[in-house]
């Protein structure tokens, strides 16, 4: 039997391990901009071309590189952050893996000029799938320019894999973003197709999330810092009444890395509890210091997660840092009692002066049993025909009708009123075969649904023009997001213009949507956008009518006048699928008279 076993060829490995550490062009983006942080850069310059499927460029001015650091760099397993396994557990860097560049070689033409601040002249390398095409002495600034072109090029599958330039762009300002967050302290710029993204100068922690998110931001954030032997907690957070129908925003920065941690994320919400309204999120952004001995930071190859040695102690702290940042900006609810001057003046005695106890003042003569009592409660009596008696009477006829309608009032009610609610949730009428119970949100959204799906298809939007246009800001990626749907929600009766970065003014909305309701109704859009944009089979036009739908139905416990309860009738077996739901569960149900007269007996 001949042996089957054999080692695989570098460039096969460094495709594998390319797989898992770039997935897509924002992976590489992250992992330059990093290598750029780590060599000391103080201004960082991305540029990006079609989403970074052409061209990836990342300029520093760092440290730079020499000759036979520049051709190490592309070596698997090749870094200066570590030497010995111990180092794992006193990392202060970005990278450490040394499988960033060999990785993004592998799969990519890459072509880097570098050169460190002492030399004259620096080395420029070009790399086409881990394979050295070039390599040569160059005139170039100091630090580093690295240019990946054309991702992908010798592995076909994995491209055709990548989504839409607006889907992938929108991951790339993700990276970007957060990397620009993390590192205030440097300046950092990104062009997309030429267009100028982002230009953020060197400035304080807050400043670069105002620069980020927008100018709004600055009246919404709360800071907050703790610090104790093991740790130190700082950042902002958002103050209630500015969360978001999106989770966008939330940040958690461990030693300078951006990281994704659920059960922080759970600390922070604990500590909102009962302050946010229903279905939404707050916005954090929390930056943690810590030994790097008590955190494992090499559980996943994108260094996204990490492992607390002391995970409950993280977790109490930041849960106590949040806590105290609102309550120091009296954001919790209090209660205001009267205090009794008494007990006032007991926190308010003088040393070496006597008491006075409070006194409690009692009527010795007043006696509850007796009849008639000048100090007394008024008459109650017990026994046939008493007080007592008359007063529970009277308790008992207070509900019932003062004038008993005839049979004939009856039955003009009936037909005035072929539907009524039971507990303004659900829409009971009669029918043939028993009575007919209609959820009243979901058959409102299965309305909504049909009617926005068809003006998605044929394109011929009712808008009404405000009188004082709405401008709203975006985060960056959820900017990104509206700007790829412009056409949907076009047809579906918006009109707006953008506004600097991420801004918006809207001076046209769909004719049953309000001005106060248009920034909730967007975020609700881009949060679905981004949960179900992903799922093969989906598109956008039901994506964007099932959002609509389900924020413009009819709510439960909103009383519904007898015409809006005949119209949602009619409207809901005017539909295709009058009897599904948009979750797949049923819109009615009928009770057969079968049925009532089996539970009657």
């Amino acid at each position: 039997m001949s042996n089957i076993i054999k080692l695989l060829p570098d460039s096969v490995a460094n495709q594998i391990a390319a797989g898992e550490v770039i997935q897509r062009p924002a992976s590489a983006v992250k992992e330059l901009l990093e290598n750029a942080v780590d060599a000391g850069a103080s201004s960082v310059e991305l540029v990006v071309k079609d989403a970074g499927k052409t061209l990836i460029q990342v300029i520093d001015d760092g440290c730079g590189m020499s000759a036979f650091d520049a051709r190490m760099s592309f070596e698997r397993h090749a870094t200066s952050k570590i030497s010995k396994a111990e180092d794992l557990f006193s990392i202060k860097t970005m990278g450490f893996r040394g499988e960033a560049l060999a990785s993004i070689a592998a799969i990519a033409q890459v072509e880097m000029k570098t050169r460190l601040h002492d030399e004259e002249l620096g080395t420029c390398l070009k790399i086409e799938g881990s394979k050295l095409v070039r390599e040569e002495p160059c005139q170039c600034k100091p630090g580093t320019n690295i240019m990946v072109k054309n991702l992908f090029f010798n592995v076909p599958a994995r491209r055709n894999f990548l989504k839409s330039n607006n889907v992938e762009i929108r991951h790339i300002i993700e990276e970007f973003t957060r990397v620009a967050l993390a590192n205030p302290d440097i300046s950092f710029t990104m062009l997309h197709n030429g267009k100028p993204v982002f230009n953020l100068q060197k400035s304080s922690f807050k400043a670069r999330i105002v620069n980020i998110f927008g100018k709004t931001y600055d009246k919404k954030l709360l800071p907050v810092e703790q610090k104790t032997e093991l740790i130190t907690v700082s950042g902002f957070i958002g103050k209630p009444e500015f969360s978001k129908k999106t989770r966008g925003e939330q940040y958690f920065f461990v030693n300078g890395r951006f990281i994704k941690h659920a059960y922080l994320h759970h600390a922070v919400e604990n500590a909102f509890a009962e302050l946010l309204p229903a279905d939404t999120y707050p916005s954090y952004f929390l930056k943690i210091e810590i030994d790097p001995a008590d955190i494992d930071i090499n559980i996943h190859p994108t260094k996204t997660e990490v492992n607390f040695k002391d995970g409950r102690y993280v977790y109490a702290v930041v849960q106590s840092a949040v806590k105290q940042s609102i309550g120091k900006h009296s954001l919790t609810p209090t209660l205001d009692f009267d205090v009794d001057p008494a007990i006032d003046e007991l926190f308010q005695s003088v040393p070496g002066k006597e008491v006075k106890q409070p006194e409690i003042k009692t009527n010795p003569d007043y006696n509850p049993f007796k009849n008639t009592s000048s100090h007394g409660p008024e008459k109650h009596t017990r026994g046939d025909g008493g007080d007592w008696q008359k007063l529970y009477e009277n308790q008992e006829n207070r509900e019932m009708p003062a004038v008993i309608p005839s049979d004939e009032e009856k039955m003009s009610f009936a037909e005035q009123n072929k539907f009524f609610q039971v507990h303004n949730k659900y829409i009971v009428t009669n029918v043939r075969s028993g009575l007919m119970v209609i959820d009243q949100k979901k058959a409102h959204e299965r309305i909504l649904f049909e009617k926005f799906l068809n003006e998605l298809k044929n394109k011929k939007p009712v808008s009404q023009q405000q009188l004082f246009p709405v401008t709203l800001q975006f985060s960056p990626s959820d900017a990104e997001i509206l700007r790829s749907l412009k056409d949907e929600l076009t047809a579906l009766g918006f009109t707006f213009e953008k506004m600097g970065n991420n801004g918006f003014v809207f001076q046209g909305l769909p004719d049953n949507v309000s001005a106060s309701e248009v920034e909730g109704l967007l975020e609700t859009i881009v949060e679905n956008h981004k949960k179900e944009a992903s799922n093969l089979g989906i598109n956008k036009n039901i994506i964007l009518a099932r959002s609509l739908a389900s924020r413009l139905s009819v709510k439960y416990g909103k009383k519904l006048s007898p015409e809006e309860m005949e119209g949602l009738f009619n409207g809901l077996f005017a539909c295709e699928m009058p009897e599904t739901a948009l979750d797949g569960s049923k819109t009615l149900t009928i009770l057969k008279i079968s049925d009532i007269e089996e539970l009657l007996k």
